[in-house]
């Protein structure tokens, strides 16, 4: 079987935060399904999700902040036509 090629994750942690997330996994597995995993187990999921999920989630942030910036300069531009002088 030959090694299969996947796309790079475009979010990455740092050591400490995918520790953390492995914990968390591992530990919602357990709680919420009953299923022991280990820790290799655990971090190719988390690799899924990076790799897969939160690129969404990144996107959507993204999309909320543009919206919010456009709104606030929309403010700051009113704002600025209101001490303009006549």
């Amino acid at each position: 079987m030959g090694k299969v090629r996947r796309k790079p994750s475009i979010l990455t942690l740092d050591t400490a935060q995918e520790q953390a997330a492995v914990l968390v996994l591992k530990r919602f597995l357990a709680d919420r399904f009953e299923l022991e995993r280990g820790s290799f187990e655990v971090q190719e999921l988390l690799e899924l999700f990076s790799r897969e999920i939160a690129p969404h989630y990144y996107n959507q942030a993204i999309l909320d902040v543009q919206a919010h910036l456009k709104d606030r300069f929309e403010s700051i531009e009113s704002d600025l036509w209101a001490l303009e002088k006549s």
